[in-house]
């Protein structure tokens, strides 16, 4: 049958939304495409998805494809078949079942290709509301839906690894007594493992393979969902919401709307492909893909369609789901205009945070890909908080990188300016406006070593991938203490758990969203794996039965996240200014090793790197507080003095980095201690600056100078 010429809608007719919809006697699916000449309804059989029961033409009004079937009840597979025109840019090929973008619910058939159904949106929320959480308390915690589960013994085997397992009263007490206020979820969009790792025998764990902005992915549901094709899946992942949300946890999850499973030419075409290649991905006129993403394909948000996708899909998990906010994955390609440029105005960019169906939901973008001018940390617009991964480098930098050259006998690359930029909210990098708390700090994340391994490793160790150990990343910035990998010695042992509780109080005393990577609160390790996507196995999964040095450094990190809740000063809303009120910033003030004020030689040479911070409350909301923070970033121990802030009468030791218990110590102002070797420490300040001192609601700040040119990547 030849293609027909595209018909003309008329001005007067209404033209209905993609997607799919109930209707008096069936459902009404509609799908968009600017170039197909003709698309068919195909619906199959509910117990063989892969045998056609019917196909019936869809009408073309405008730019969509519009039908009402009685064939579309509640658990009917379908697909849509697609024709157009031929060329570099397109396609077409109508003998492939298309996957409906929209579609809610998706089944695979027993001969590896997919269908939608057609699932039972209704669902009882209880009356359970999205839990209101104040953007300075946000406390962040990464975490893999199958592997945070996988191993718990305290709950049936059957929920392991599951939804309804990430929801178990066991996982949810886990949470709750750790102190996080958000799941961060690693992609639940269905996802399916590239053609090269099938090929390999191998499976993407991670999930940046999505088949579908809209359908959960069904694997990670319990068997009993799995078959229950009316929205099974649809219901256990709703019902996970719920009780997170009961229990005062937000659900945020990590999009992945850059590119899909289509992959490159030659790839698997699905969906976007064969419904209107030319509207949805980059690609030059003679079709050739432009790869933003090094995965294969890019979608181009050029184009007002893909726009349209990604905001239709937003929509759905804030509004139908319940999801308090999203991750972007390779955020840049959002906001990459036709010339590939990146453009923070981006229409898209705006559109998500303009959207009034949006308006609440926590947006974060990882803020580089690998196209023209990648890196753009810190360009954002106000409303999207970014991966900070300036911050992390940092951190890592004077805590390990800089410790491996004291230890043969070299000196660090930096002295204290940039550590102290890190803490105080990386103002510059993020602007003024914006506020610290736009910088998601962190030290790890799913993607490189584990708080552990960087302790451990000097090198990565991924020859299980199957990639002779190309794949992941080469700078790590780690250490691992003279010993590659694990050892006996109790003396590396002990100076491993030091180093990372530096670096994990540091995260937790910085001004900014704190971040946290599943496992690291306790020490989890991949055994030198820095980029585990494709193991899906114990070694990616959190393991439940800890030694005593894990258990000891779980209830470090707890204490460590208390503090952080019960002392406002370190986590500001805004930024100070010397001189001004600025209501929800933090007074800032600096001093020396000898308990002066800093001065320039201080902050720039590697010599002495010692260096304490009074962070002193502007409060807003929350009662007043003041915190000394003490860092001592060199290999020897010191002596150091005190300082003492206008009318403070004790200081508190609140935590101690070179101990692995919780020290208790009351001293006055200005008192001499003795500070470990590369080591950390936190004391409240008691007392209340005297009257005609700068009060406690006027924020003068003295920021640290920005790090050199080069000190930070």
């Amino acid at each position: 049958m030849p293609p027909t010429e595209p018909a003309q809608a008329s001005s007067q007719v209404s033209v209905p939304r993609p997607g799919i919809e109930p209707t008096e006697h069936g459902h009404r699916l509609t799908v968009w495409s600017r170039h197909a000449t003709r698309m068919e309804l195909r619906v199959f059989d509910p117990h063989d998805p892969d045998w056609l029961l019917e196909a019936v033409p869809m009408e073309r009004i405008g730019e969509v494809f519009t039908i009402d079937s009685e064939l579309l009840r509640t658990g009917t597979p379908y697909a849509v078949g697609v024709d157009g025109p031929q060329g570099p840019r397109h396609s077409f090929d109508w003998h492939r079942n298309a996957l409906p973008p929209h579609a809610h619910g998706v089944v695979r058939t027993p001969h590896g290709q997919h269908r939608a159904t057609v699932v039972d949106h209704a669902f009882d929320w209880g009356g359970v509301q999205q839990p209101v959480v104040p953007p300075s308390r946000q406390v962040i915690y990464e975490a893999h839906v199958k592997g945070l589960t996988k191993l718990s013994p305290h709950m049936p085997a059957e929920l392991r690894g599951t939804y309804a397992g990430l929801a178990h009263p066991a996982t949810i007490d886990y949470l709750r007594e750790l102190g996080v206020t958000a799941v961060q979820l690693l992609p639940v969009h269905l996802f399916v493992s590239e053609q090269r790792l099938i090929h390999q025998g191998r499976v993407n764990h991670w999930g940046y393979n999505t088949l579908s902005f809209f359908a959960p992915h069904s694997a990670y549901a319990s068997r009993r969902a799995q078959f229950d094709g009316t929205g099974g899946v649809l219901r256990e992942f709703k019902g996970m919401v719920r009780l997170l949300h009961e229990a005062g946890i937000q659900v945020l999850l990590d999009v992945v709307y850059n590119h899909t499973a289509e992959e490159g030419r030659g790839g698997p075409p699905s969906s976007l492909r064969l419904i209107d290649d030319a509207s949805y991905y980059r690609q030059d006129d003679e079709g050739r893909m432009i790869d933003c993403t090094g995965c294969g394909n890019t979608i181009d948000y050029a184009l007002p369609a893909a726009q349209d996708l990604v905001v239709d899909s937003l929509r759905y998990w804030h509004r139908e789901m319940q999801v308090d906010g999203f991750r972007f994955d390779l955020a840049p390609v959002l906001g990459r205009g036709a010339d590939l440029r990146f453009d923070p105005q981006h229409p898209l960019l705006r559109r998500i945070l303009d959207d009034p169906e949006l308006q609440g939901a926590t947006m974060i973008a990882e803020p580089w890909d690998v196209g023209p001018d990648g890196w753009q940390t810190g360009r954002f617009p106000a409303g999207f908080g970014e991966w900070n991964d300036r911050y992390r480098d940092t951190v890592r930098q004077f805590w390990l990188s800089d410790a491996r050259a004291f230890r043969h006998g070299g000196e660090g690359s930096t002295g204290v300016g940039p550590l102290a930029h890190a803490l105080s909210g990386s103002e510059g990098l993020i602007a003024a406006e914006r506020g610290p708390l736009a910088s998601v700090n962190l030290i790890t994340a799913h993607d490189g070593f584990t708080l552990t391994d960087l302790v451990r490793y000097d090198r990565k160790h991924n020859e299980a991938n199957g990639e002779d150990n190309r794949d992941g990343a080469d700078d790590n910035r780690s250490w691992n203490h003279g010993v590659e990998g694990r050892t006996d010695d109790p003396e590396i042992q002990r100076e491993r758990r030091r180093s990372m509780r530096n670096l994990l109080g540091t995260l937790l005393v910085s001004a900014g969203t704190p971040m946290l990577t599943m496992g690291d609160e306790f020490g989890r390790t991949q055994r030198g794996n820095n980029n585990a996507y494709c193991q899906d196995s114990a070694l990616t999964w959190m393991p439940w039965h800890r030694k005593p040095w894990q258990e000891a450094f779980l209830v470090q990190t707890r204490r460590l996240l208390r503090l952080r809740r019960e002392h406002p000063a370190l986590r500001p809303l805004e930024y100070g200014r010397t001189g001004q009120r600025v209501a929800g910033s933090s007074r800032l003030d600096w001093w020396n090793a000898q308990g002066e004020r800093m001065t320039i030689d201080d902050w720039d040479h590697s010599r002495d790197r010692t260096m304490q911070m009074v962070a002193e409350s502007t409060p807003v909301e929350e009662g007043y507080s003041r915190v000394l923070v003490v860092v001592h970033g060199s290999p020897r121990d010191a002596l150091v003095t005190t300082p003492v802030p206008d009318g403070a009468t004790e200081l508190e030791l609140l935590w101690d980095s070179a101990d692995d218990e919780h020290p208790h110590e009351r001293i006055a102002p200005g008192a001499r201690i003795q500070v470990p070797a590369m080591s950390l420490r936190v004391y409240a300040v008691h007392g209340m600056p005297a009257a005609g001192a700068p009060e406690a609601t006027v924020s003068v700040v003295r920021t640290p100078p920005s790090p050199p040119a080069g000190s930070e990547r």
